[in-house]
């Protein structure tokens, strides 16, 4: 990522600005890639999250040090992700892009695709591998106790579905309210658990 694309003669950004953006957009990444999304996808998201005004190809190109193949890839992915939108300008022929600015409709839209590509696909699969053991009739000890291990695995997965479709309304009607009271009972609950372990320890 280039750190020094900005003049200081433009009367729209500073140096310090541009640091600022360059900073985010690789914090950004980061943190992306260590939950399993792609970095540069998660670098174009950041960028145009942070810059007022739409970009277009070269530009975002340019500022991360990309290639027009790898920006076009993660572009259309973000396109299909709904966590940027594709803007044109009378007289240009180039496309521009800019990104949902909500947080709160960031958060819904990076938890339902996680969800669908990567929680629903595991579902699945250990479902398959269950029905391994249901078509054979003679099951060892050692298959009984694995077999429980992945019906364990599929209850908290199902919890998890549960609890995720049912928190995703309030984060998209931004009830902070409710999210509050939410993380209180759960620090409360976890406060008396430590409270509760402690005067067992004495």
């Amino acid at each position: 990522m280039t750190q020094n694309n900005i003049s200081p003669t433009d009367p729209d950004k500073s140096l310090t600005h541009q640091q600022a953006v360059d900073q985010f957009v690789l914090l950004w990444g980061e943190m992306a890639s260590a939950r399993g999304i792609n970095k540069t996808m998660a670098q174009i998201h950041a960028l145009l999250y942070a810059e007022s005004q739409p970009l277009d190809t070269d530009t975002i190109m340019k500022q991360l040090s990309i290639s027009r193949g790898n920006a076009n890839m993660n572009l259309r992915n973000l396109l299909q992700w709904q966590l940027i939108q594709k803007v044109h300008f009378k007289g240009k022929r180039k496309d521009f892009y800019t990104a949902e600015q909500d947080v709160w409709n960031i958060v819904t839209i990076i938890v339902k695709e996680r969800h669908q590509r990567e929680i629903d696909p595991i579902k699945e699969s250990l479902s398959e591998t269950l029905e391994l053991f249901e078509q054979n009739r003679k099951v060892l000890p050692d298959e009984i106790a694995f077999k429980e291990r992945i019906e364990e695995f599929i209850d908290f997965l199902e919890m998890f579905d549960r609890f995720t479709k049912a928190l995703l309304p309030y984060i998209n009607k931004k009830n902070l309210t409710f999210l509050k009271h939410l993380v209180k009972i759960a620090e409360a609950h976890q406060s008396l658990k430590g409270n509760k372990t402690s005067t067992d320890n004495e």
